[in-house]
């Protein structure tokens, strides 16, 4: 899904001009890095929002339209309000198409009903990790990760080590020797999830 952000340069900085942009629509911002200078911001806020809502706005290299002129950037980091759920602020990041960078990919899990453990054992899947750092060049990041717990009986769980990635494409937690799981089948007590239970053991 490729998402493109206009934005044009903002001259005016400090509190107070930040807060003027919020009160005309607009969303003060930066960019940064790609050995450049950094470059405030004025984004508009409706057309922001939009794109913040999609699940690839915060997994996936972006295109940014500066004053017409396009570069590819990440998402690094916004403020909220805390009351209006509008963004008050975001900053981006230039990326270069020959070094690798280090994202945050969601997971998506699949085939959950008919896994042994749920559909025999009347367990439940719990969702260990939902997301995981890897590190890519650019242009071979994934916008999710696809985990396929079909295979998994009650009390069993995946690891990192066990998830196909793309090509080109490794988890940073794995590279550091932590093989972390990221679902387990686990059973319920009552209806509560004993997920602590259901942590160790890895898919055959």
């Amino acid at each position: 899904m490729a998402i493109e952000i206009n934005a044009v340069k903002r001259d005016a900085k400090g509190t107070g001009a930040s807060r003027r942009l919020r009160h005309a629509g607009a969303v003060p911002g930066v960019v940064y890095g790609g050995g450049k200078d950094a470059v405030t911001l004025e984004l508009n806020a409706k057309e922001l929002f939009l794109q913040f809502r999609h699940e690839a706005f915060h997994a996936s290299v972006l295109t940014l339209i500066l004053d017409g002129k396009k570069e590819n950037v990440l998402l690094r980091d916004f403020q909220m309000h805390p009351v209006r759920n509008t963004i008050q602020h975001i900053d981006f990041q230039r990326v270069s198409a020959t070094e690798k960078i280090h994202v945050k990919v969601p997971f998506h899990f699949i085939n959950a009903d008919v896994a042994p453990g749920v559909k025999l054992g009347g367990g439940i899947v719990a969702h260990v990790q939902t997301e995981a750092d890897v590190s890519c060049l650019a242009k071979d990041l994934p916008e999710f990760i696809e985990i396929d717990v079909s295979v998994l009986e009650i009390g069993h769980s995946i690891h990192l080590s066990q998830i196909k990635l793309p090509k080109g494409v490794e988890f940073v937690q794995l590279a550091h020797g932590d093989d972390a799981a990221v679902a387990s089948i686990a059973k319920t007590r009552g209806g509560v999830s004993a997920a602590a239970d259901a942590t160790d053991t890895p898919a055959a």
